[in-house]
């Protein structure tokens, strides 16, 4: 019934969803970069995991279900990323002082661009959309033309040129094709990769608040003894059967 939601039955086999295209739930578009936001959500809930003790009951459990999705997901690579991701790295090495980006197990990742007075929330780093403005030296008007330049710039401590917003676009993420996609969501079982990203990006704010407030430690107040008891598994009653 999922597949349905997809509108799969009116998509040849073998194409791609498109980006914001309808997912049959409301409010909720076909996603542009599925992978990369789901890696950057996984490393940066494991990361930040470890700040809780090993003992808390909810670090177990939000780790052990974090490496399972992500080893899905790091499984799963559409056709094209490895060299996708080494012309990205190779475009941002050239000018890094210049990007905000995020490091971890899974490499860099490109947040957005570094300009002054922005603000950029949690769903902007989440959905990089590819369209990413760049700063360029005054007088120079493409990547193309700015290479020559790049070595110049570094090697003259003393330069500070005057810098003018020009965009920079970044090829896109290459696609999962339809099928890849469901498979992967069959894998995963919780829904389309959609949802799956919404969770991702809740845990991932979620864990910052659970550090803040220090869940392992103990109640200022303990409960009362006897209080969860009914709770526990056994203290039920018996199911009624007609005579």
């Amino acid at each position: 019934m999922r597949a349905a939601s997809r509108l799969f039955a009116a998509v040849k086999p073998g194409q791609f969803l498109e980006a914001g295209a309808p997912t049959g739930l409301t409010g909720l578009a076909t996603h542009p970069s599925p992978r990369s936001t789901l890696l950057h959500h996984y490393h940066g809930t494991l990361t930040k995991l470890q700040q809780i003790p090993e003992s808390s009951v909810y670090r177990q459990s939000t780790e052990a279900l974090t490496r399972h999705r992500l080893k899905i997901i790091e499984e799963s690579k559409p056709k094209g990323w490895d060299a996708w991701q080494e012309m990205i790295s190779s475009q941002v090495a050239e000018d890094p002082e210049h990007f905000h980006t995020i490091r971890s197990d899974a490499g860099v990742t490109v947040v957005a661009p570094k300009l002054q007075n922005v603000d950029y929330g949690q769903n902007r780093k989440a959905e990089w959309d590819g369209e990413v403005p760049q700063s360029f030296p005054e007088g120079i008007k493409s990547q193309k033309e700015r290479r020559k330049h790049i070595k110049a710039l570094k090697g003259d401590v003393d330069y500070k040129p005057e810098r003018t917003v020009s965009p920079v676009t970044f090829a896109p993420e290459p696609r999962y094709t339809i099928e890849a996609i469901s498979d992967l969501e069959n894998k995963i079982g919780a829904g389309l990769i959609e949802e799956v990203i919404q969770v991702a990006e809740a845990e991932h704010t979620l864990v910052e608040e659970m550090i803040k407030s220090k869940v392992w430690e103990p109640l200022e107040e303990p409960s009362p003894e006897g209080q969860w008891v009914y709770a526990e598994r056994g203290t039920h009653t018996g199911t009624t059967q007609n005579p």
